[in-house]
């Protein structure tokens, strides 16, 4: 512990350094824009930047990208929560309660929490980075292509879970999202599936198109169809902040969320939406109120992004301790590491001491500049609602496709959105759950990927899923989040059932 602390006291001072506390501050305002923007994530914002990090010393270079990783996270947030259009696959769950919570003038307190919250969480993810590094790779190590399967379908199965419809609609919404990511090219074989003559359809429906058809063409065209003779939504700075009822809600939930996430962080592949999924999930299941989620949590909010940028800190571990990425994000960090003539793995520790630990104590100064800008700015942010919805609607949808199209500079992924933005629409005409699909269109290609390896690792053999503790337990926690909606479904329908009995033998002894 003492040479832990002594190895960090040396990072501040490299961290410290005037260029390098600028470079820092450059990278989180970077990471907040580039995660408010629809459509641009962490790691196409870092992959972006790439370019401009030759002629930086390498410590520099890292620092800032690390900081668009980290900032990106509390910057998913404002567009989840302000316009329901989630910047990255992370911010999903937060839109499911945030613009709720928006709609009913509680914007600022969404925003307050979720940046109390992220600070929290990544303050004492990078803490636990800090002294816990050798046992937490070791015990990430230990996760086979069973249990990253397994997770991937937990985080899929869950979604019956999330809001307040049916679970079986959520499900089969989930099926539609798996059937979505099926398209492209098969990843083993190298045969094309479901794309039908279409070339552009070889490498598959990204995320991207999906999320911002699904969420933010959807909800301008909903939107739009509705009268405007209301008042537009007015926010209040005496709302903005936290009151002590709504700290006392949500602090368990942010530490809970903070730990989930930290250790879902550790399993390379699985990363900030995988742990915002659980976060929120879990948070639903501990909480006094479960049937307020879907319709505007705040501890859910709280849950779902210290899970996020909990898990974008702890997805650091595999990278620094074993050269093998976390998430998108430290994938990206990988390449930069690798451009900069620096060989990730075991040794980094060792070779690149000075890099490693200032790195660490960076994302300490990052994240306090991050809560600095966030805190007073939330009222801005949430003023932003004042706007009549109608002058609002263009400028989304032009950044919602502009966002699609500058990802691949392909005008086919802005069909594909509009595509989608109908899709969603009518799901919203249906009364269907939508962020199941998108959820599975994100946890597919780990799921199947995982499923094959693992498949040909035992030759078919379903016994590879049951012969680990880790993955029976984790079977186990899949088979209950089928079974628990179910359950509550017939407890439901039971209660209903005995009710009207009980009043049609009342009405007729009267």
């Amino acid at each position: 512990m003492i040479d832990a602390l002594a190895s960090l006291g040396q990072g501040f001072q490299v961290a410290l350094a005037p260029m390098n506390l600028m470079f820092i501050f450059i990278g989180v305002c970077l990471g907040q824009l580039i995660g408010a923007l629809p459509g641009l994530g962490p790691s196409a914002g870092m992959a972006l930047l790439l370019p401009i990090t030759f002629g930086i010393p390498p410590v520099t270079a890292i620092m800032m990208l690390a900081g668009i990783m980290y900032g990106g996270m509390y910057g998913g947030t404002l567009t989840s929560v302000l316009v329901n259009v989630p910047g990255e696959a992370a911010s999903v769950m937060t839109a499911v309660d945030g613009h709720k919570l928006a709609k009913k003038g509680r914007a600022g307190a969404a925003l307050s929490v979720s940046a109390i919250g992220s600070f929290l969480a990544g303050i004492g993810a990078v803490t636990a980075l800090v002294f816990v590094t050798p046992p937490l790779a070791e015990f990430a190590l230990s996760f086979s292509s069973p249990e990253y399967f397994l997770l991937a379908t937990l985080g899929i199965t869950a979604t019956a879970s999330i809001g307040s419809g049916s679970p079986l609609k959520a499900i089969l919404m989930a099926v539609f999202g798996l059937m979505i990511a099926l398209i492209g090219t098969d990843p083993i074989l190298g045969s094309s599936r479901l794309t039908f003559g279409v070339t552009e359809l070889l490498d598959g429906i990204d995320f991207l198109p999906v999320a911002i058809g699904i969420f933010g063409v959807a909800e301008v065209l909903a939107s739009l169809e509705r009268s405007y003779d209301s008042e537009p939504i007015k926010t209040r700075l005496r709302d903005m902040w936290l009151s002590a009822k709504d700290w006392a809600e949500c602090r368990v939930a942010i530490l809970r969320g903070g730990f989930l996430g930290f250790f879902i962080g550790l399993m390379p592949g699985a990363g900030p939406t995988v742990a915002s999924i659980l976060a929120y999930v879990t948070e639903k299941r501990f909480s006094k109120h479960p049937e307020r989620f879907g319709e505007g949590a705040l501890d859910g909010v709280a849950a779902a992004e210290s899970a996020n940028n909990s898990a974008a800190h702890g997805a650091l571990i595999p990278m620094l301790a074993l050269g093998i990425p976390g998430s998108a994000s430290t994938a990206v960090l990988l390449a930069a590491l690798v451009l900069q003539g620096i060989r990730p793995g075991p040794t980094l520790l060792v070779e690149q001491a000075d890099l490693v630990w200032g790195l660490i104590a960076s994302m300490f100064v990052g994240n306090i500049i991050l809560l600095i800008l966030n805190l007073p700015l939330a009222p801005v942010f949430a003023a932003l609602l004042r706007i009549p919805y109608e002058y609002l609607a263009p400028g989304i949808l032009v950044i919602s496709l502009v966002g699609a199209y500058a990802t691949t500079l392909s005008l086919f992924n802005v069909g594909l959105t509009l595509f989608f933005g109908m899709v969603g629409y009518l799901m919203i005409k249906a009364d269907l759950p939508r962020a199941p699909v998108v959820l599975a269109v994100v946890l597919a290609q780990l799921m199947e990927s995982s499923l094959r390896q693992s498949l040909m690792l035992s030759e078919g053999s379903l016994v590879i899923f049951v012969q680990r503790p880790l993955s029976a337990i984790l079977l186990l926690l899949v088979i209950g989040s089928l079974l628990l909606p179910l359950l509550n479904m017939l407890t439901r329908r039971r209660v209903a059932r005995r009710s009207r009995r009980e009043g049609s033998i009342s009405i007729a002894t009267k």
